[in-house]
């Protein structure tokens, strides 16, 4: 190869071949949306792929190069050395172009997790490609960044939208999402929060609980979405977390009362106080919210509206996967019949309404059609009835109470259906349907879902997974007095 210089006449000489490959890359492209006027002989030639491969070995063998990047890292002591031509980089990147525009020689330093991934980044900025694995979306998406390739930092961000649910062994939600508050991606953030709210079970037990920040930690205990066994499994988890952060006392205590302890078995409250070092090292800070919990226990709800005010979250109860609070429900074979099921609740998480049961009917509707498609007789031919297409109807699910009694009086019910898929050999929630009392079922149950598909995202094993909650919601019906 040529000895490269700084000066500009050389480099310009030498954007020859990558210039020509770009040329012949547009005229391909130019030729594809050809509008051919309807002439049946038209035809397009495409060898798109073998420009791609030329590209990839101009880059490999440095072919006609104008211009070096020399990538130090702290972890090596030899800068790796990438033979590039000016052009293509120019045309991705305008950090690059500004970069080169008076020298031909740059040399650029990288932390080690990014110097390990630039081949990786300047491939792509001449194939338009780059395959990732988990570990990299980070440092790829911060290169894309840096150099300002948006239609890369666009895609690996789409990427990790898109691969929560993949399973690695230390966890990498969590580092996403705090990633995604660093530079800023809101559309991110949100992704990873209510991934994390759905299934927090799963993370609770895994080893990224211990790397939640106190903000994230703070933002979770807020939402009643939270998607787990119990709020007791919740205060555990707290207090592991508590007990190996050992944050500042009034983070502590902000922290512990976000627990909603009126969920809690008085029971097990008891326990807790007994037992929970951290709840004894904060006892004070919550003695309000335990006396409370066990007033909420003792008295029947309807006395206790009547002195506090139950319209807060503090007596809202999360999305809890115990038997008392709703029931999980397999359906097989989802697209074939209309089916039905029936389950018990507790009537509240009051210990005061511990006997007292709700049964709920359930039907299931895989081709429920709106009254506008059904089915009706035609006057132009007597008797006929106008055709229906099976894909014209959508999923539905009807949730009602088989009773009814005064004991409802000052609560409704907010109806919850999980809907869980199989995504890299776990089983997590994909999706949360909510509605309350005034309705009978979710206008929006499953309506983007293909279920006449076996390989369906929704389905696992030909069979629909459902989770269905019932959240009893108390209601004041005398003001509270301030």
């Amino acid at each position: 190869m040529a000895r490269l210089t700084g000066t500009r006449p050389v480099a310009t000489r030498r954007w020859g071949c990558a210039a020509a490959f770009l040329l012949l890359l547009l005229t391909v492209q130019a030729a594809q949306k050809a509008d051919f006027s309807g002439d049946s002989t038209a035809a397009t030639i495409n060898h798109s792929l073998t420009l791609l491969q030329r590209l990839q070995e101009l880059l490999q063998n440095g072919n006609g190069s104008d211009s070096v990047l020399r990538v130090r890292s702290a972890a090596s002591d030899e800068p790796k050395v990438f033979h590039t031509h000016q052009l293509l980089l120019s045309l991705q990147s305008e950090v690059f172009e500004s970069l080169l525009r008076n020298q031909s020689v740059v040399t650029l330093h990288e932390p080690p997790e990014t110097a390990a991934l630039f081949e990786k980044f300047i491939r792509y900025l001449y194939c338009g490609g780059v395959s990732i694995l988990l570990h990299q979306a980070i440092p790829m998406h911060q290169l894309a960044s840096k150099y300002r390739v948006w239609g890369l930092q666009r895609g690996v961000a789409e990427y990790m939208r898109t691969h929560l649910a993949s399973e690695s062994s230390q966890g990498h939600v969590v580092g996403w999402y705090h990633y995604a508050v660093r530079v800023g991606d809101a559309a991110l953030q949100e992704s990873c929060l209510q991934f994390l709210a759905w299934n927090l079970s799963a993370v609770l037990g895994s080893a990224e609980w211990g790397s939640v920040s106190v903000e994230l930690l703070l933002l979770l205990l807020e939402r009643s979405d939270l998607v787990l066994h119990s709020e007791l499994e919740l205060y555990t988890a707290v207090e592991g977390w508590l007990s190996r952060r050992q944050p500042e006392a009034p983070v502590a205590e902000r922290v512990l009362r976000a627990i909603r302890y009126p969920m809690i078995a008085p029971s097990q409250l008891f326990r807790l106080q007994a037992q929970s070092a951290v709840l004894a090292r904060h006892r004070g800070a919550v003695q309000d919210l335990l006396f409370q919990a066990f007033q909420f226990h003792a008295a029947s709800p309807l006395h206790f509206a009547k002195y506090f005010d139950v319209n807060c979250s503090m007596f809202l109860p999360r999305n809890y996967l115990a038997p008392s609070w709703g029931s999980q429900w397999v359906i097989t074979n989802p697209a074939r019949d209309d089916r039905s099921t029936s389950f018990q609740t507790q009537l509240g998480p009051s210990s005061h309404d511990a006997g007292k049961r709700v049964t709920w009917n359930v039907l299931f509707s895989p081709r429920w059609l709106p009254v506008s498609l059904r089915p009706v007789y035609s006057d132009s031919v007597a008797g006929a009835i106008q055709p229906v297409r099976i894909e014209d109807g959508r999923p539905r699910l009807v949730i009602t109470p088989a009773m009814s009694s005064p004991d409802f009086a000052g609560v409704s019910f907010q109806k919850t259906v999980l809907v869980g898929v199989r995504q890299q050999g776990r089983v997590l929630v994909k999706h949360a349907y909510s509605f309350h009392q005034s309705s009978d079922e979710a206008a929006d149950f499953l309506a983007h879902a293909d279920l006449q598909k076996r390989t369906s995202e929704y389905l696992i094993d030909n069979s629909l997974h459902l989770h269905i909650i019932i959240k009893p919601v108390y209601h004041s019906l005398i003001k509270v007095k301030k």
